[in-house]
């Protein structure tokens, strides 16, 4: 039996005695008092503990399960709120075959794990993202529009990365919106030392971090946790935990207690919550928000959710998943029909609503995509800047000679389509 002294579990309620939270948010015993520690004669493993319940706030029904979690967010901020994850939709159904149609190289999908957008909901503008591949709805609702992540995907003169990133590798500087980077968990301790630096600076900024738990099984991951609980980094790990790391399901990925049971065993105060609950995601972040703010300590936040669409264009999840499993699951867990339910309930939604945002954002996307297609491609002179202040003599000489093979193959290169 786990000693109660040397193991601890710590709930909601406890931290936050007035939110009425009824799931556990847990975190492990400081171990550095050994001298503390209850002895025993007795040998034997430490038991196994049940697997930590998933908290949500809402049924499927769009009915909210506890009124103490009342979500606080007006008419105005719930409807924007629903309107951007409308949007993402949209704008996945229409790049992905974008892509397949070879009008850009690459694209990856979030149907099905929308509800994400509730942890931008819970931030504040000072805060620092650090994404992966599914949180477009995060950059919407921290203010990205829809033409600045078509101009990324489709790599002309005015996507922030001026051609030097695949698509949907969104970033801003101005949002505190980090660019996303290709290779898995990279992000992880790069966020750890984000927050370790806003701590020092005090300003009561915080930062997240998002990544899948295929993600989690790199060594990046383990080493940002335990440099975050052991420095103190007021800092947020949000996982998606939404079955597949490409191909591998999570049953073949890791055994013991999903996620957080990791962030519990680098003593980090974890939760888990509904994935697909946009007010659980927002309530739970809210919370591990106020956490990493006052104590400039981390948190890990584990979402259940299910990857509806394929992992990117480059893989087809027919030949590891049967069509019926992302068929049931589509249909009895959206986000989006959950929270469109949750507004029709208080009298804030309606056919007439969702048949008008539909329309108006499927124009502004389309008009968007038109518009990102048909413009130049940043100058052959940005594929050398903004790495030195002063470009050096090596690199001078090659955007010289990159220029002279343009100039001598002008039809090959299509140099009319680039800016000059």
């Amino acid at each position: 039996m786990i000693s109660t002294i040397v193991k601890r579990t710590f709930t909601l309620a406890r931290f936050y005695p007035n939110k009425g939270f009824s799931r556990c948010f847990s975190s492990s015993l400081d171990f550095h008092k050994v001298s503390n520690l209850e002895v025993t004669n007795k040998l034997e493993f430490v038991e196994t503990k049940a697997p930590t319940p998933m908290y949500s706030a809402m049924d499927k029904t769009g009915k909210i399960l506890d009124k103490e979690n009342t979500p606080t967010l007006s008419k105005e901020e719930t409807q924007a709120a629903y309107r951007n994850m409308l949007t993402i939709n949209l704008m996945d159904q229409i790049l992905y075959e974008a892509q397949r149609q070879g009008r850009i190289s690459f694209y990856m999908t979030s149907f099905g794990e929308e509800a994400v957008v509730g942890t931008a909901l819970a931030l504040q503008k000072k805060d620092y993202i650090f994404s992966q591949y599914r949180e477009g709805v995060v950059f919407l609702q921290r203010g990205m529009s829809i033409e600045e992540m078509m101009n990324q995907s489709f790599s002309n003169q005015y996507g922030h990365g001026k051609g030097r990133q695949m698509p949907i590798h969104y970033g801003s500087k101005e949002l505190n919106l980090v660019t996303i980077s290709s290779p898995l968990a990279t992000q992880i301790p790069q966020a750890v030392g984000t927050a370790f630096a806003l701590k020092r600076e005090g300003n009561g900024s915080v930062v997240i971090c998002y990544f899948g738990e295929g993600s989690a099984s790199e060594g990046d991951f383990h080493a940002a946790l335990n440099m975050a609980a052991t420095i103190e980094c007021p800092v947020i790990f949000y996982c998606r935990n939404n079955g597949y790391a490409i191909s591998t399901p999570a049953s073949e990925q890791y055994k013991g207690d999903g996620i957080v049971g990791r962030g519990e065993g680098y003593g980090i105060k974890s939760i888990r919550v509904d994935g697909n609950d946009v007010w659980a995601v927002y309530t739970a972040t809210k919370m591990a928000r106020e956490y990493a703010e006052k104590n400039n300590k981390p948190v890990l936040i584990e979402a259940m959710t299910y990857r509806v669409g394929h992992h990117s264009t480059s893989d087809d999840s027919s030949a590891y998943r049967s069509k019926g499993e992302v068929e049931d699951w589509s249909k009895r867990d959206n986000p989006i029909s959950r929270l469109r339910k949750y507004m029709e309930s208080k009298g804030w939604w309606g056919n007439d609503d969702e048949l008008e945002a539909k329309s108006s954002l499927k124009a502004r996307v389309l008009k968007a995509l038109a518009e990102a297609e048909t413009a130049k491609k940043p100058s052959i002179n940005d594929l050398y800047a903004e790495v030195y202040d002063t470009i050096p003599q090596n690199l001078a000489d090659q955007l010289q000679k990159t220029k002279s093979l343009a100039e001598k193959y002008p039809d090959y290169y299509k140099i009319n389509e680039f800016k000059s």
